[in-house]
This record gives C-alpha cells, sequence and structure tokens, in this order.
C-alpha cells in the first residue's frame, strides 16, 4: 500500500488526540460522581447509563474519521493490468541433449506441450516470434498476433546436433531489430521487447555466452531463461548412456545481467506454472491504482454503524 498524498496522515493525530479527550472527560466524570457521598441518591438523580456499550459508538466514530483521513491520502494498492504492447521472441533448445528423459515422455515433448500454454497464456496484442536452435539457431515465426503459426511450428520443431544459445540470443535480437524497423518504417513506435529462452543450458558452439549477454543489453532487450531438465539427465548416443546435466548457472548468468529472470523446470508440471508466472510477468505489468472509493465506503459504513448503536442503546446521537 503507497499513498499518493501522505501529508494528509498526520491527521491521524487528531484522531488519536480525540481518543485521549475522551479518556480524559470519561476520567473526570468518575472522579466527580466520587464526590457524591449518598449513592441512592445519585443512582436517582443520575440515569442508568449503557455501561460499556457507550463506548463503542465512540470507537467506530473515531474509526470512521481514521478511514477517511486514510482515504484523503490517497491510498493506492499495485495491480496487474494487462501489457498491451510488447514483443516476445521464444528461443528453444532442439539439441540432442533436449532427449533426455528425466522429464516425461522426455524434455523436448514436453517442453513443446508447455511451449503451446504459454502462446495461450500471453495477452493477444503481444506479438510473439519463435527460433529454434541447435548447432545453429534459425528463425521460424516472425513475430505477430497468429498464435496458430507458432503453435504449428511448435508441433513440427525437430531435434539436431549440438548446441548454440549465444547464437540463439544473437538471432532472436536480429529478429526484433527487423521487426522494429518495420514498425518504425509504418510511423509506429517500436514496444518494449523481451526474449524467453528455453534450453538444458551449455552452449557448445558459436558465439560465447558473454557475447550476447553484451548485445542484449547494449540493445536493452532482457533475456529470460529456462533451466529445463535435471542433473541426472541422460542421452543415448552410438549406444552409449551420455550424461546430459542441466547448466543452471549459466542460464542464471545470462538472465540476472541482461535483467531478465530466471526459472528452472524439473518436470513438465514445474515447466507449466514456470511458463504462467513467466507469461504473467510478460504479458502484465504491475501498476498502482488509487483504492480511495474502499477506504470512503468503510469510513461511511463505521460512522453509520456507530450512529445507529448510538441511537439504540443511548436515544442520541453521540
Amino acid at each position: 500500500m503507497i499513498f499518493q498524498a501522505p501529508v494528509w496522515l498526520w491527521l491521524l493525530v487528531a484522531s488519536i488526540a480525540l481518543v485521549g479527550l475522551y479518556v480524559a472527560i470519561q476520567l473526570r466524570r468518575k472522579k466527580f460522581a466520587a464526590r457524591f457521598t449518598n449513592v441512592d441518591l445519585l443512582s436517582r438523580l443520575v440515569p442508568k447509563r449503557p455501561g460499556w456499550r457507550r463506548h463503542v459508538a465512540f470507537g467506530l466514530l473515531v474509526l470512521a474519521l481514521a478511514t477517511f483521513t486514510v482515504a484523503l491520502a490517497k491510498p493506492s494498492a499495485e495491480v496487474q493490468v494487462p501489457r498491451e504492447r510488447a514483443t516476445v521472441i521464444m528461443a528453444v533448445d532442439v539439441s540432442l541433449s533436449m532427449e533426455a528423459d528425466d522429464i516425461a515422455p522426455n524434455r523436448f515433448e514436453a517442453m513443446k506441450v508447455a511451449a503451446k500454454d504459454f502462446v495461450d497464456i500471453l495477452p493477444e496484442r503481444i506479438n510473439l516470434g519463435l527460433v529454434s536452435f541447435a548447432g545453429t539457431a534459425t528463425p521460424v515465426v516472425t513475430p505477430s498476433i497468429d498464435r496458430a503459426a507458432v503453435k504449428t511450428a511448435i508441433d513440427n520443431l525437430d531435434l539436431d546436433e549440438a548446441t548454440a544459445i549465444g547464437e540463439a540470443i544473437f538471432a532472436s535480437l536480429s529478429v526484433l531489430d527487423n521487426f522494429q524497423a518495420t514498425l518504425e518504417s509504418t510511423g509506429n513506435e517500436a514496444p518494449p521487447a523481451r526474449i524467453v529462452l528455453l534450453s538444458d543450458g551449455y552452449n557448445t558452439v558459436g558465439r560465447e555466452n558473454s557475447q550476447a549477454i553484451d548485445a542484449a543489453r547494449d540493445a536493452g532487450v532482457p533475456v529470460s531463461t529456462i533451466a529445463f531438465g535435471t542433473d541426472y539427465g541422460s542421452v543415448e548416443i552410438e549406444g552409449e548412456q551420455q550424461p546430459v546435466p542441466v547448466d543452471s548457472e549459466s542460464l542464471r548468468q545470462i538472465a540476472e545481467e541482461t535483467g531478465g529472470t530466471f526459472k528452472e523446470a524439473a518436470s513438465a508440471a514445474e515447466l507449466t506454472e514456470v511458463y504462467e508466472d513467466l507469461g504473467s510477468q510478460i504479458g502484465y505489468v504491475t501498476e498502482p491504482r488509487e483504492v480511495t472509493p474502499w477506504f470512503i465506503g468503510s469510513g461511511l459504513a463505521l460512522a453509520f454503524l456507530g450512529a445507529i448503536l448510538s441511537l439504540l442503546w443511548t436515544n442520541r446521537l453521540l
């Protein structure tokens, strides 16, 4: 909770002072009553009071005043609102290590299912493109709002040898540059962009991750990464099982140094949750939204309740 006009909160001091004054008056009444030595006479002169209930009405009144004071300070709560403009490139690893079956039925098939779920998560107006990479990186779908094209391309992905993570980032940046240049040529402002890279992490060919990180930072494009798999994955190569553990540290470094987010997915279920979380980050932006009406409504409810109880219990408004 944040306040757009916090100076009004100083009025809460007046509410506290009012409580102090009320307590002082109650103590004074007790002292005044103690002066009467004839208790029977006092009970006949002073009508019976509602006891503790009379304090409830006053308490509700003070709470109402405090609530109205908070309303004057324009309280705001952070809420998620859809991001209407953005371009996302999803770069997916199609290297042979994605055949590892540490994620059922294997990394590759689980990735394709979750990737299509991610397509459905993004708001419709966000442009989405697809890049696949193994020994080289290949743009598959140029950014657009055509979700069917991306899903079809994901279904048609095939595995290949080697892993070129650096090249995948460079290819994604190139796709973004061309797309944004096209938008600017038509007089439209280029929307914010992000790369979502899914891989098991080991860069074996092409330019180094460090070069790709520098290029992404220079372009101002965050790279969010998903470490796909476990430390116990393996694939069969020429009849022998070869370990293919996930390289989480490299993917974490890419995300942290480019301003993206890093996630881990060790199962198909976790991967879907990761994509949902990532989709909310990309598809929505957190903004402050004024909630003053909530406090005004609460203050009115407290004030009316206090007035009603006071009339019922004391036959007076206060």
